[in-house]
């Protein structure tokens, strides 16, 4: 895997149920305000679906003033989906009408769904990865603003580093470019307490450890600590199990019982009907 990707070929592209036109996607691309979840589906079943339908519809009353209907979501997922089991989902909201300039004026966000192939969710070698400090505008929603973000990956790649991992002015442990973090002292899971996206895998995994009986606590990390660390591991939607092996220089030699861990904590939280 090396450095984590988004890459996959696109298949269909479905807005409120109906194909995208162009005039459609050229709102999409020009008006750069809103915010999207990705999901993968497996056998007609997505680990968090819930969690995602609750991300969409509180993002939502945030950005727009207007909380969509988890059930409207679902229908359009399941639309756009078809006969497929399995498949990558990325659903956008965004304002197809409207003048967001106005907060008078409510907008009703539209839906995009985008169906691709699946992703292998296998994961790949260790990362190497270097820490550069920034902090992500209103952190806690997954907005379409990700050009800061992909900047700073592009610049930890152009360095020979396979990805960022952010830490704030505080000097505190946040999280990946586009992923969540693990880490492993040898007895408790750790999870950096910052302004971070409160990722999905993150926290199924969280309550999968907790359920196996692994301490898990969620905390301030200082950069320095990661020294002390015996272990650790990204996460997002495509894998919940991404070993990192160094950071800044530190090596982190490869946990088997950590990695087993994540399993079982994975298999422990069951996923979700579409």
């Amino acid at each position: 895997m090396g450095a984590i990707t988004e890459n996959a070929s696109m298949q269909i592209v479905e807005i409120d149920g109906e194909p995208a036109t162009p005039q459609d996607l050229h709102r999409v691309a020009v008006m750069n305000y809103g915010h999207f979840t990705s999901m993968q589906v497996r056998e007609g079943r997505v680990h968090g679906f819930e969690l995602h339908l609750n991300r969409l519809a509180s993002s939502s009353a945030v950005l727009f003033d207007h909380a969509l209907e988890r059930e409207r979501v679902r229908v359009l997922i399941r639309h756009a989906l078809g006969t497929r089991a399995s498949a990558s989902v990325r659903v956008n909201v965004f304002a197809k009408n409207g003048d967001l300039s106005d907060p008078l004026h409510p907008v009703i966000p539209s839906v995009m769904v985008t169906v691709s192939d699946p992703y292998p969710s296998e994961p790949g070698p260790p990362l190497r990865l270097r820490t550069a400090v920034y902090e992500r505008d209103m952190a806690e929603h997954k907005h379409v603003a990700t050009m800061g973000l992909i900047y700073q990956r592009r610049l930890a790649r152009a360095e020979g580093y396979d990805d960022v991992l952010f830490v704030d002015r505080q000097g505190r442990v946040a999280e990946g470019s586009i992923w969540n973090i693990a880490l492993w002292d040898g007895q408790t899971v750790i999870f950096p307490s910052a302004a971070v996206l409160p990722g999905i895998t993150m926290s199924l995994v969280g309550q999968g450890l907790q359920r196996i009986g692994v301490p898990v606590v969620t905390r301030p990390l200082l950069l320095q600590e990661l020294k002390s660390m015996r272990a650790a591991a990204a996460m997002y939607s495509v894998c919940y199990r991404q070993p990192i092996g160094n950071i800044n220089g530190t090596t982190y030699a490869v946990q088997d019982h950590f990695d087993a861990l994540l399993q079982q904590a994975w298999a422990a939280v069951p996923a979700d009907h579409t």
